[in-house]
């Protein structure tokens, strides 16, 4: 492949004389444009994007910080983002960071050194310190989970209307002995669905039973499976589940169906996010379906304005109850 010096004397000038022409500037004639121009085709030259993009103090490259790549919640944010930013002439670099603060430094680095124009952060679990002083000189935008008073603008939906309606479902179909299987309270999306769980019980006149709130160190199936066994251990055993996330759901149908119980005969489950496999389940589930893809596409769009100096406003997304057989009703 030739490079840009083989450019430059085949065209019979500096390189400096090429870089000038690949860049677009005024300073170079018509007529040596021209021999530039010609020389490159004659050689098939194709000159590099980062280093163009190096020097015009942009790299195309935005960063998504996601907790854990095997979730399947993110793989539709994922794709939303991903083609809004193909569209906008950008590319994306998935970073996981498990949690880790010394992973998520060396994602914020490359923002520091120019190497990525912006950040998607979709990590509960992020340094909102850190965070919060990094948004204040370069473009960032929260995705689902946010920091309230981070001063970065966030696209997400009402994680307690959500959560309220789900246990209202469960409520209106006679169920009165509501579990909880919930995750870690220091994420401001448990706590938000617990506070939906609760309002949906306080305003029909039933206590909030601690005994039945399960908490949870992960949002994996196997995490579903060990609330449920804990659950079913109970002398007085609930006769629905809501699980703050469909995976913890699909765990605990899977733990009633291997104590020969019927869901929703015996037990009814309801989930939260309407993953692919919510739908392939026996039975199928009742979830809180969140405009996935939506938002990701949003979020792309706002970081990009934001990159560009615009003014981004946060946005809050509408959910929908997605009734099927896991419940009556």
């Amino acid at each position: 492949m030739a490079n840009i010096h083989q450019v430059a004397k085949h065209a019979g000038v500096s390189v400096a004389t090429v870089s000038r022409v690949l860049n677009g500037q005024n300073s170079v004639t018509a007529k040596t444009r021209i021999k530039v121009e010609d020389a490159i085709k004659q050689l098939n030259y194709e000159p590099s994007l980062l280093g163009r993009n190096l020097r015009n103090s942009e790299s195309r490259l935005l960063l998504v910080l996601i907790p854990n790549i095997s979730n399947p919640f993110y793989s539709e944010i994922i794709n939303g983002i991903e083609n809004t930013a193909i569209d906008l002439n950008y590319n994306i670099l998935l970073c996981e960071t498990d949690t880790n603060p010394d992973r998520e430094n060396i994602y914020f680095d490359l923002v520091r050194k120019k190497m990525a124009d912006g950040i998607i952060s979709m990590d509960p679990a992020v340094n909102v310190e850190t965070l919060t002083k990094l948004g204040k000189t370069h473009a960032i935008i929260q995705c689902s989970e946010y920091a309230v008073d981070s001063g970065i603008p966030y696209v997400t939906i009402d994680n307690l209307e959500a959560a309220y309606r789900a246990v209202k479902h469960l409520i209106r179909i006679g169920h009165t002995r509501i579990a909880l299987i919930n995750s870690d309270q220091k994420y401001l999306y448990a706590r938000q669905r617990q506070l939906g769980y609760q309002k949906a019980l306080e305003e029909h006149g039933l206590h909030m039973d601690e005994e039945l709130i399960f908490h949870t160190q992960g949002l994996g199936f196997e995490y579903g499976q060990q609330a449920m066994k804990k659950v079913l251990s109970q002398k007085q055993r609930p006769t629905a589940i809501f699980a703050v996330s469909d995976l913890l759901a699909i765990g605990a149908l899977k733990e009633i169906h291997s104590h020969s119980l019927k869901v929703p005969e015996d037990i009814a489950v309801v989930g939260f996010d309407k993953i692919a496999f919510s739908n392939m389940t026996h039975p199928t589930l009742t979830t809180v379906a969140q405009p996935m893809y939506q938002m990701g596409t949003i979020a792309a769009k706002m970081l990009v304005d934001k990159i560009q100096g615009k003014e981004v406003e946060s946005l809050i997304l509408d959910h929908e109850l997605v009734i099927r057989e896991s419940t009556l009703g």
